[in-house]
């Protein structure tokens, strides 16, 4: 398999992953929330610095539909962890020349 074709199944894959497996994810509080609201350790709850982003709370704003929202932000990330790991690698392969 060549270099190229692996890249593009990886690239692929992640794509799968987090546009159409995440619409299939489970919109209730993982295990971790779940305690922390019963045991009342969440009480002093408050919104990172970030939740009014576009992209805050692993959706995109203004798209209603909470699953398509949540795919859509897993695509986009995955769009942008490739334009900065991408950019990264060409900065550095440029310096060792």
């Amino acid at each position: 398999m060549t270099t190229r074709r692996f890249l593009t199944a990886g690239l692929l894959v992640a794509l799968v992953l987090a546009g159409i497996l995440s619409y299939y994810a489970s919109s209730k509080p993982d295990g971790l929330e779940k305690v922390a609201a019963d045991k009342g350790i969440n009480a002093k709850e408050e919104d990172h610095a970030f939740a009014d982003s576009p992209l805050g709370d692993y959706g995109v704003k203004g798209v209603d539909h909470g699953r398509l929202s949540g795919g859509l932000a897993g695509v986009i990330g995955v769009g942008v962890t490739l334009a900065l790991g991408g950019g990264l690698f060409w900065v550095v392969r440029r310096r060792d020349s």
